[in-house]
């Protein structure tokens, strides 16, 4: 039996043009010193500890739960964050911000979505705020947040929770290699 929220998004997959959640960057990294100290730069694996806020709030964060561990320059963090953390070495610390256009960019309009009551099931009920995930035709994963329900239809935000946000870090490089 499938849940709300994949009984749901299967019924807006059909009238839903999935946004990329993470912009490709346009700029070319610079490539850090060589100093016989490692350093970040394209191609290594790194692991950080951080901290993200925005609007001064704590919204994730890398204690507890241990390093964070990617490739650089495999595209699996936002474009500002690599070219941030480029020549830094292990221990060094810093804090920096990354704007919506270098995160998870602006937050589209085409984003917003008004989708038939009549495509959910009828056992679906949404609510504003509710927070629904599933799967588009290619295997991404996707995530969307109702932000208005009307008597026949429902609109819902498919931009990153984090889209139009300043985001500010704070990292610690714990390795390098």
């Amino acid at each position: 039996m499938k849940s709300r929220s994949a009984t749901l998004f299967a019924a807006l997959l059909g009238v839903i043009a999935i946004m990329s959640f993470f912009p490709v960057s346009s700029g070319s990294a610079e490539k850090p010193k060589k100093s016989g100290v490692p350093v970040v730069a394209e191609g290594k694996t790194i692991k950080i500890d951080y901290t993200l806020k925005v609007d001064g709030k704590i919204v994730d964060t890398s204690k507890g739960k241990g390093p964070l561990e990617f490739k650089v320059g495999s595209r699996q963090m936002i474009p500002g964050f690599e070219k941030a953390v480029m020549g830094m070495k292990v221990g060094e610390k810093k804090t920096f911000t990354v704007s919506p256009k270098d995160g998870f960019g602006p937050e589209d309009p085409k984003a917003i979505q008004t989708v038939p009551r009549s495509q959910l099931s009828p056992d679906v009920k949404p609510v504003v705020g509710m927070k629904l995930s599933g799967k588009a035709k290619d295997g991404r994963r996707i995530s969307a947040k109702v932000i208005a329900v009307k008597k026949d239809e429902i609109v819902v935000n498919l931009n990153h929770p984090l889209a139009g946000k300043t985001l500010n870090f704070d990292v610690e490089v714990v390795a390098i290699n």
